[in-house]
């Protein structure tokens, strides 16, 4: 395994991951906490949170085997070499044990809190059956062979793919909605930070090592940090841009009849129905 070149690169390496790691563990905060103050979670897509709990639980079998298993990096030195290091550190398996847990959270809010007519698509759920069914057979596969290095390289390509898409509902929704209300900025630029502090700790190794196998032999933390950017400038846009200062308007249930609503739509459509009663259109607290 190799060692660093220079002290205060691997001084940098560490700072910017412990950065990350904090922008990205605090990012999950503002809405959990906005979501308890309204009491409420309309206006969160909750296909969003469905997506990113299998995105973090994914990522989270990648980081720990890579980190914790010593077959796994044996694995990892004969296919990219000996004088390369584990593209995984401390900060990431902290982060991603964070995140599941928080999530975890997030869904027991929506569960619990006024959801208006809000619920879980059925394009959603299929997707999260199918990529852990796919990666179930996939252990199956690498069981003969003990192929544990391609194993947690499919963990790792689901994060991938579950990062892509998860953010689109939440960018559609607000789309249609013409509005970022009760969807939280605060999440937004902390992940942004958090991507950023990961990308530059990678380039950092890369520097040191004078070889970019940190970025193609960890092709999941590269892309992770690259989709969350791109997608956080787009949340950025629209609220600060496109949909500044606009509030959703909707209208008030009983809410014994909203927390009996199941949370599963038979329907794609995320958005709100904006049933109009007259005199008793409200604004949702921002």
């Amino acid at each position: 395994m190799a060692s660093w070149n220079s002290i205060p690169l691997e001084i940098t390496y560490e700072v910017l991951g412990w950065a990350a790691f904090i922008s990205w563990s605090i990012s999950f905060y503002p809405q959990v906490i906005l979501n308890f103050r309204r009491k409420s979670v309309v206006g969160l897509n909750f296909d969003f949170v469905v997506l990113n709990l299998t995105k973090h639980s994914s990522y989270l079998i990648y980081n720990a085997t890579l980190y914790f298993s010593s077959a796994v990096q044996k694995q990892y030195f004969e296919k990219y070499g000996l004088g390369q290091m584990i593209p995984v550190a401390a900060n990431d398996v902290a982060f991603s044990i964070h995140a599941v847990l928080l999530t975890a959270i997030t869904l027991y809010q929506i569960a619990i809190y006024e959801r208006g007519n809000q619920k879980v698509s059925k394009i959603s759920i299929g997707i999260v059956a199918a990529v852990w069914l796919g990666a179930a057979v996939c252990v199956f596969l690498a069981l003969p062979s003990h192929s544990w290095l391609w194993l947690i390289s499919i963990f790792n390509s689901i994060q991938v793919f579950m990062t892509i898409i998860k953010y689109i509902p939440q960018a559609v929704m607000n789309f249609l909605r013409k509005s970022t209300d009760g969807f939280s900025i605060g999440n937004i630029l902390l992940d942004f930070s958090g991507g950023v502090a990961n990308y530059a700790q990678m380039a950092v190794q890369s520097i040191d090592q004078g070889s970019w196998v940190n970025f193609y032999g960890n092709i999941g933390k590269t892309l992770l940090s690259l989709i969350s950017i791109f997608f956080d400038l787009l949340f950025m846009g629209q609220h600060y841009v496109l949909y500044r200062g606009k509030r959703a308007v909707i209208t008030p249930k009983i809410i014994s009849q909203e927390s009996s609503e199941p949370l599963v739509k038979s329907s794609d459509d995320p958005v709100l129905e904006n049933e109009k009663e007259e005199g008793k259109n409200i604004y949702l607290e921002h």
